[in-house]
């Protein structure tokens, strides 16, 4: 196996009692949304210096709900049925929570998402979510320019 980040992890802290394929949909989100979080952050602290508050103003835009819905939405087409499998477990599981500023719709396919990309970081296919993300952010016009 490559070498990960989840690696580093389960190398300083033991490997995951459960396999990817184990874990609840809301859980799957529950790391997703970390990993596509950091996805982004990278991303935009890599535009250059500037003042954190752009940085966030800049993840947030991208991050929320109705973006990552946006993202989704193109991308179906790319995914695997195993994917696509993952994708529609977390749209349809019902939370406790719904976001602030989004359709129930658009949080149910952000959830998806999310869930997909959790999915993928915990079965070390890391560069499969970031070929997901890079396309989907491409096709949906997300990608950040400039701060």
């Amino acid at each position: 196996m490559e070498k990960d980040f989840l690696g580093d992890i389960e190398q300083f802290f033991g490997e995951s009692k459960l396999k990817p394929e184990q874990y609840s949909a809301l859980g799957l989100a529950y790391i997703g949304d970390c990993v596509y979080d950091l996805i982004i952050r990278t991303i935009v602290i890599d535009l250059g210096n500037g003042k954190v508050k752009n940085f966030h103003r800049i993840t947030s835009s991208i991050v929320k709900a109705t973006s990552q819905a946006k993202l989704m939405k193109v991308i179906m087409e790319d995914l695997t049925q195993e994917e696509e499998a993952v994708y529609r477990h977390g749209r349809n599981t019902k939370s406790a929570t719904s976001a602030k500023n989004a359709s129930i719709v658009d949080y149910r396919v952000a959830t998806g998402f999310e869930a997909l990309i959790g999915y993928l970081y915990l079965k070390h296919e890391t560069p499969r979510a970031l070929e997901l993300v890079k396309k989907g952010l491409e096709k949906a016009e997300l990608l950040p320019e400039t701060l």
